[in-house]
């Protein structure tokens, strides 16, 4: 039986660097063909959808839109606006809109790369707590940097290089980066859930059940937050290494009551 593929002659919008155009894609219904996302892929073409795609996107454009995005902090409307005025300076808004559809496919592209830098793929187990990030090369790691027989720092008595082989954390919250409800939280996909620096939503939420600040020196940021029940998250906190100030896999969270 041929897999799910649409019809053999279509029109779809392509989305690339130099310009949102379509472009005519014609499938291949040989038995035992791949799907039709499998061979869009293969093309260099990412699709919106896996069943009867209509919106690809090049690899080429959401390289340059991580980049932008990353390096320039540029969002993802304005770069879509770029692409209007590339496509068509006169008439922008004739040019198809994908910026919704780019956000989608830019998160998962994002996922897709690091499960390939990290050896994942559909045949590999799944990965763990924080498996899809890197902890900075630089900080010592037993078995990674350092032997583990000068892991342990009991056994070093009265050495003066005891610092070298020792890792210090600091921890810190940023109280402004608020994340609103969703509308519909059924319908939220978690992509990474615990597999990169951020605590699983399920297991973390499960830990603050029953659970708050004791300190009196939090109160006050208790109390301001108790009130917004519009907000899923007050803020963001995390641990980094105090040397180089690189974040630590699996050791982010969000606040949901002051530092909760």
């Amino acid at each position: 039986m041929v897999g799910d593929i649409p019809p053999a002659h279509l029109k779809v919008p392509k989305v690339h660097t130099s310009r949102v155009q379509f472009c005519d894609v014609m499938y291949c219904n040989c038995q035992g063909s791949e799907d039709s996302h499998i061979q869009l892929m293969m093309a260099g073409l990412f699709p919106v959808t896996t069943k009867e795609p209509r919106t690809v996107f090049t690899f080429q454009v959401l390289n340059d839109f991580i980049r932008d995005n990353v390096e320039c902090g540029t969002l993802a409307m304005n770069y879509y606006s770029k692409l209007h005025q590339i496509t068509s300076n006169a008439f922008p808004h004739l040019v198809p809109d994908r910026y919704r559809e780019l956000l989608r496919v830019s998160w998962m592209w994002q996922l897709f790369k690091l499960m390939k830098w990290n050896g994942v793929d559909n045949q590999a187990a799944n990965p763990s707590s924080g498996d899809l990030v890197l902890f900075f090369p630089a900080c010592p790691q037993p078995g990674v940097n350092i032997l583990e027989t000068k892991a342990n720092l009991s056994q070093i008595v009265c050495d003066c290089f005891s610092w070298k082989f020792s890792r210090s954390i600091v921890m810190d919250g940023n109280f402004k980066a608020e994340h609103m409800r969703p509308r519909n939280p059924a319908e939220e996909v978690w992509l990474m859930d615990g597999r990169g620096f951020m605590v699983g939503s399920r297991k973390y939420k499960e830990y603050l059940v029953g659970t708050q600040s004791e300190c009196s020196n939090h109160q006050a940021v208790n109390q301001a937050n108790a009130t917004r029940k519009q907000l899923a998250s007050t803020g963001i906190g995390g641990c980094a290494c105090a040397r180089h100030g690189c974040f630590i896999p699996y050791a982010m969270v969000d606040f949901q009551k002051g530092e909760q």
